[in-house]
């Protein structure tokens, strides 16, 4: 059980204060999470604290793969609605 921060994370710093088990590593090209100190914020917080200030759509993903916070949940876009504006402004 630990969250993992993947390819896409801009090193914000956001992220790494928060942390109440200090498992966030500032390590490049992007941070990480150490897996044996992360707890999720279980027992600590509703929610993992990361996942909740993390400025980026889909970087940071729980034990099973899925991203904490998916594309779309903080700018509110569908996925599917972004993609189609992109090919059309691609298209001109």
């Amino acid at each position: 059980m630990a969250f993992q921060i993947v390819e896409g994370c801009v090193n914000c710093w956001a992220c790494l204060p928060l942390c109440p088990s200090q498992a966030i590593l500032a390590v490049k090209p992007h941070f990480l999470i150490d897996t044996w100190r992360c707890n999720e914020c279980e027992g600590q917080y509703a929610d993992p604290q990361c996942a909740s200030i993390c400025p980026v759509e889909g970087v940071i993903l729980d034990a099973l793969g899925i991203p904490s916070n998916p594309p779309g949940s903080l700018t509110g876009i569908p996925p599917e609605r972004r993609a189609a504006t992109r090919a059309e402004i691609g298209a001109r």
